[in-house]
């Protein structure tokens, strides 16, 4: 099987790059167009393709030309649609990194164009794969916590540095809210198996500590407070709060669960050794690594044709639920979120 990595400029890039190599009977390509533009201290193009162990190709006509199976798309947020339509186009199955677009209208045509093609269209959010969630997931179906009435949720994280476009909203499409949302709106999504029918958000831009002050053109804290058809409300911490030197670990994603006959709480990143050394904070995680999981679902998917979760109808729904919270933000009041079905 042959599978192409389109960008290393998400983060999530070489994870997936080792996820691949750990799959086994994988052939590896990878095009890192634009490399040289980027930041001094970016690393990227033929020298990082090396250090993963992966083929490299120095243009997206040349990675089409290799003709892959399938593609994972780890580029700026704003290219998402772009590189997903141009992959459906050429035959080719698709697991795009979050969010799956900068709007809802992108995501539609990426879904559209998908099906057009018989090819699949994945969302990358690994943590649907961890096994804390996949017990929660069972406990709730089962009416172990009676009728949920509450849910809060947090994904929260430090202001990314190691990359600049995810603080350039004409790149990443905005700042916390657009980053850290998607994962636990997708986890609410399939968790209760229906979306929100009101959205309020409230944001802020003060840069963490030791950020030298610099303000940036985007969103760096986040709250965004949710109310479903039955009265259930939920809330999402979704802010860059965390400061430079606290290893990204336990608390990245956690969800509390209220119901009328029990609680549950998850925190599926905190199977990890945390410390530092002199190098800075150390984060090591031991169990199955979930981005294995999401990997292993999407050659799966490669091989029969079929797509598996979390799927574009996935990403879908988390890119509705954003762009709810940004009117929220801008026009300082509840919005009603119409989900068109898909």
């Amino acid at each position: 099987m042959r599978i192409g990595i389109l960008s290393f400029a998400h983060l999530h890039a070489t994870e997936y790059a080792a996820a691949l190599r750990r799959a086994g009977d994988v052939e590896i390509m990878a095009c890192d167009a634009g490399h040289a533009d980027r930041p001094a201290g970016e690393l990227g193009g033929p020298e990082l393709a090396r250090t993963l162990g992966v083929g490299y190709v120095e243009t997206e006509e040349d990675l089409w030309a290799w003709r892959p199976d399938g593609v994972v798309i780890c580029a700026e947020n704003v290219r998402h649609r772009e590189l997903a339509s141009r992959a459906a186009a050429e035959g080719v199955h698709v697991l795009c990194e979050k969010p799956l677009a900068t709007s809802l209208a992108d995501a539609a045509q990426m879904l559209a164009a998908a099906r057009a093609a018989g090819t699949v269209l994945m969302t990358a959010f690994p943590v649907r794969f961890a096994p804390a969630y996949a017990e929660l997931r069972t406990a709730v179906r089962r009416g172990d916590l009676g009728r949920i009435i509450s849910i809060a949720a947090t994904n929260c994280g430090g202001v990314p540095t190691t990359r600049d476009w995810f603080v350039d909203p004409a790149r990443s499409g905005g700042g916390a809210l657009t980053d850290h949302v998607v994962h636990v709106a997708d986890l609410l999504a399939d968790l209760l198996d229906e979306d929100p029918v009101e959205v309020y958000a409230i944001a802020n831009a003060i840069p963490n500590p030791g950020q030298n002050g610099a303000a940036v053109p985007v969103e760096t804290a986040g709250l965004v407070s949710l109310r479903y058809r039955d009265g259930a409300i939920a809330s999402i911490d979704c802010s860059w709060s965390r400061p430079p030197g606290r290893p990204n670990a336990g608390d990245l994603v956690t969800l509390t669960v209220v119901g009328t006959e029990g609680v549950a709480e998850i925190a599926p990143f905190a199977g990890v050794l945390t410390g530092w050394n002199s190098r800075g904070a150390v984060a090591s995680g031991y169990g199955a690594p979930l981005d294995d999981l999401l990997i292993r679902a999407f050659l799966d998917a490669v091989r029969t044709g079929e797509a598996r979760q979390p799927d574009a109808v996935a990403g879908y729904r988390t890119v509705a639920l954003v762009e709810a919270a940004y009117r929220s933000v801008t026009e300082t009041a509840p919005v009603r979120l119409e989900m068109e079905s898909r």
